[in-house]
């Protein structure tokens, strides 16, 4: 068998090559950085002709810009929108045996600090979730036409492999430095932020679940557990033994985009999936840099 990954250099990219490279699966990786096809997922002309040479059986869209931030708009909407777009006119056109995954989002979902579900409404919050609301839509459409199209809706999920833009990473790679003695300090907006704290090589395993039948088509590839920001910097502290009031502070001028962030996974949940790293077990990996 043959896939393709788009976005192969990311957290999720790695994990889910490693995971297919022990089914036996043979991998095409693109990515704009790292040594990889650079196939431009904006283009279809490009996207085009690697669906037609390829034919793989499964095609993973990983590929984004992890922020909310308005100014990566247009950025994320060549590389979410377009490129979903992109990959499934190429699969109709070329490959229409080919299973499709588009990862989607929890924050393009209404939030009322409740568990969210599949079901619930988006909400079109930031020029992120726009991109998101629009691919998952071109999913639907393009499953009307008869092309296999998952959509799984991450949570937070994290590993070593993340960069320090990240707060998991920012706040385990701050307790490292620390226990090297090195004095650090950072501040956290809203310690009492609650969400999902998953570990990226468990969330691949879902997405292989969910794309290996065809019962379901979109759901939360997520734990459903939720840690807040504090429960995060005590956990990371403790393993190094050292108070984390002498290194974290508080700035009670920021205001958090929501106060809960939390799936409801019961859809995954009934293919089976169950994430095998805790949270305890994530915090250890991550300071101590393992990476699977």
């Amino acid at each position: 068998m043959k896939a393709i990954i788009f976005g192969v250099n990311g957290q999720d990219g790695f994990y889910l090559s490693e995971l297919l490279a022990k089914k036996g699966i043979e991998i095409t990786g693109v990515s704009r950085s790292g040594n990889f096809l650079k196939t431009d997922i904006a283009s279809f002309t490009e996207v085009s002709d690697l669906i037609k040479v390829n034919k793989p059986d499964f095609i993973f869209h990983l590929a984004a810009n992890s922020t909310t931030n308005h100014n990566a708009l247009f950025e994320n909407h060549e590389t979410i929108s377009t490129g979903t777009f992109n990959i499934l006119e190429a699969v109709r056109l070329h490959s229409p045996h080919t299973k499709v995954f588009i990862s989607g989002s929890g924050l393009q979902f209404e939030n009322k600090n409740n568990p969210i579900k599949e079901s619930d409404l988006f909400e079109a919050r930031d020029a992120y979730s726009v991109s998101r609301i629009q691919s998952v839509y071109a999913a639907r459409y393009f499953r009307s036409l008869g092309i296999k199209t998952y959509v799984g809706y991450f949570f937070n999920h994290d590993s070593p492999r993340r960069s320090e833009r990240h707060m998991a990473q920012k706040i385990a790679a701050t307790a490292v430095r620390v226990a090297s003695g090195i004095e650090d300090k950072i501040e956290i907006g809203d310690m009492s932020v609650v969400k999902e704290w998953t570990y990226a090589g468990d969330i691949v395993e879902g997405i292989w679940l969910l794309v290996n039948q065809d019962t379901i088509f979109e759901a939360n590839i997520s734990s459903g557990l939720g840690y807040s920001i504090l429960d995060w910097i005590k956990v990371c502290f403790k393993l190094i033994g050292k108070d984390y009031q002498h290194y974290i502070y508080q700035n009670n001028n920021y205001k958090a985009e929501y106060q809960q962030l939390v799936s409801n996974p019961s859809l995954i949940n009934s293919l089976g999936f169950q994430p095998k790293v805790s949270f305890e077990a994530l915090a250890k990996m991550m300071i101590h840099g393992e990476t699977n």
